[in-house]
């Protein structure tokens, strides 16, 4: 399973790239537009477009997901061609962000603007990341009209089920993939019990019809939804950079080093010198 980094900080980007195994970066515009208000507010002299050249330069050779934020279909596909052209040739590695159902309460958009999108894009060679997802239908729709990427929102579906029952949670809690029982039933959504197993579902449909778009499981909160994930076959999991350190870190570990250093012996230190 390829790991990214969800964030739009170029520092934590950079020391994750470090880590000499990270395969690519998603953002959103929210985002970078905070982290460069951080650096200007500092005395930096940068503008958003050179913070997005940064960063697609530090991820040289992976694939950088830039999101679109218009909303109907002919304004999604011309801004899209615009972020591709002026942000693409610094190191051949932008995707674009878009929605699947760009619909919502007031806006002008029709139900099927997402994939009208991501077919004529991915028909230009220009590669989706398409967003949004919370059902396997949706999936299946996004990568046949041509998306190179779906992103499955496992957390946020996670975050739904508690909520529609009333269940307290914080965001970094563990959900688990099996779902929640109440009173012999399952929780659910549409016959979704968590984002673990949207992310399931989706791969069991794309194995059986033979779909070449990569499953990119979103919004995972913590080490062990990263490690189902990948269990699930997850092709690609986007995670924080508090995330991806967790998935190097267990309490045996750091017991185990201490005991190592302390039984160090000073003449094997010294022959290896």
């Amino acid at each position: 399973m390829k790991i990214f980094i969800d964030s739009a900080k170029v520092s934590e980007i950079e020391e994750a790239f470090s880590s000499g195994f990270l395969d690519g970066v998603t953002t959103n515009p929210s985002l970078l537009k905070v982290a460069v208000d951080e650096l200007t507010a500092r005395g930096e002299e940068i503008d958003l477009a050179q913070y997005i050249e940064r960063i697609l330069t530090v991820a040289e050779g992976t694939p950088v997901s830039l999101e679109v934020t218009e909303y109907t279909y002919e304004r999604m596909v011309e801004q899209a061609k615009r972020i591709y052209e002026r942000f693409n040739p610094v190191a051949n590695n932008v995707y674009i962000k878009i929605p699947i159902n760009p619909v919502f309460n007031g806006a002008e958009a029709d139900e099927f603007d997402g994939l009208k999108a991501i077919k004529e894009l991915s028909a230009e060679n220009i590669p989706v990341n398409c967003t949004l997802i919370f059902t396997p239908e949706q999936a299946l729709l996004a990568a046949k009209a041509g998306a190179a990427f779906v992103s499955p929102f496992a957390g946020r579906i996670d975050d739904y089920i508690r909520s529609q029952n009333d269940i307290q949670f914080k965001k970094e809690d563990y959900f688990p993939a099996q779902g929640i029982w109440r009173d012999e039933q399952v929780l659910e959504d549409n016959g979704v019990v968590s984002g673990i197993d949207l992310v399931e579902q989706i791969v069991e449909v794309f194995l059986r019809y033979d779909m070449t778009a990569e499953v990119l499981a979103a919004s995972l909160r913590n080490a062990r939804q990263a490690r189902e994930a990948a269990l699930a076959g997850a092709d690609i999991a986007t995670l924080p950079l508090y995330v991806i350190k967790d998935l190097v870190s267990h309490y045996k570990t750091r017991e185990g080093m201490e005991k190592f250093i302390g039984d160090v012996l000073p003449e094997y230190v010294e022959l290896t010198k």
